[in-house]
């Protein structure tokens, strides 16, 4: 790669960075107190890819300590999203299942959005969002392959 082209890569990187912290920041606002995008990260992930993951399997996913990860868990425990079930594999560890309480509340915490999200739509056209998504989507595969 030339090295003219090194700036570039690096103006990504640091407009992902401050988008992240922007976005986070708009999100927390519309949380009830004490809620955390990292609380709302981990729901939003077992719904994706499907609940019953063990606490090391989501460290893993969102490259984290696995002490941050279970202290996450414990507040969505807590709270009644969450319940640990002992691992029928192997009986010492635990897997995170969500409960009908913590798939209602990820559901209200995406319409909590709506306004922002419905200002962010009137800005920029669905058709420019949908290439920067494609190709954002195309980085995170690259780079996830590669971790």
């Amino acid at each position: 790669m030339p090295d003219r082209s090194l700036p570039l890569y690096f103006r990504l990187f640091n407009e992902i960075g401050i988008l992240e912290q922007l976005s986070r920041t708009m999100f927390e606002a519309r949380l009830p107190d004490g809620v955390l995008a990292s609380h709302f990260a981990v729901l939003n992930h077992l719904m994706r890819v499907e609940d019953g993951r063990t606490p090391l399997d989501l460290a893993r996913a969102f490259q984290m300590p696995k002490t941050t990860v279970t202290h996450v868990l414990g507040h969505l425990e807590r709270r009644g999203w969450i319940e640990m079930r002992s691992n029928p594999e192997d009986r010492r560890s635990k897997r995170v299942w969500i409960t009908p309480g913590g798939r209602a509340f990820r559901d209200e915490a995406i319409a909590a959005l709506t306004p922002d999200l419905a200002a962010i739509a009137e800005a920029f056209p669905e058709d420019r969002v949908a290439g920067l998504v494609e190709g954002l989507e195309a980085l995170r595969i690259w780079m996830d392959a590669r971790r």
